[in-house]
């Protein structure tokens, strides 16, 4: 068996949350949709603003802002969700919703065009890189970390 060789180049999006940008593979955004009226988690943190229905499953609606500690934006922006594919395989959540502020940026990057700019503090809840992408800061998110902290916070490990 042949290995293929890694694509020079992939597909992204830039996901606006607040004042920040999240970096992601488009792959990874399933669908933009409206704000829904969240159905509310007993007992979760401030960034886990509840469940919503969609395409008949009840998704996690994440703050990414409150997560990360960031600054919320302009509240005046049309407030969307991205439905995010998960990442972990887990059975119960195969998607985690955030929202976004606007609709994602499509972009095609490759090694050369994502700049880290991590300067070695810890970095916030909920994000694994900092870098500059052409002309925009983004963050990659620890997507992997969100989903496992889900799982335990909506009792989905049984």
């Amino acid at each position: 068996m042949s290995e293929q060789p890694l694509p020079r180049e992939i597909r992204c999006v830039l996901v606006p949350v607040g004042n920040l940008r999240l970096l992601l593979p488009n792959a990874t955004v399933a669908e933009v949709i409206t704000q829904p009226t969240p159905e509310p988690v007993e007992n979760a943190p401030a960034w886990l603003l509840g469940r919503i229905a969609w395409r008949g499953w009840r998704v996690p609606l994440v703050s990414f802002t409150k997560l990360a500690g960031a600054e919320e934006g302009d509240a005046a922006l049309s407030v969307r969700v991205a439905v995010l594919k998960a990442l972990t395989g887990h059975p119960k959540l195969p998607f985690v919703a955030v929202v976004t502020q606007g609709f994602p940026r499509l972009t095609t990057l490759n090694a050369e065009l994502i700049i880290p700019t991590h300067d070695g503090t810890p970095l916030p809840p909920g994000v694994k890189a900092e870098v500059l992408v052409r002309d925009d800061v983004a963050v990659i998110p620890d997507l992997e970390g969100i989903e496992e902290q889900l799982v335990e916070l909506l009792d989905l490990a049984s």
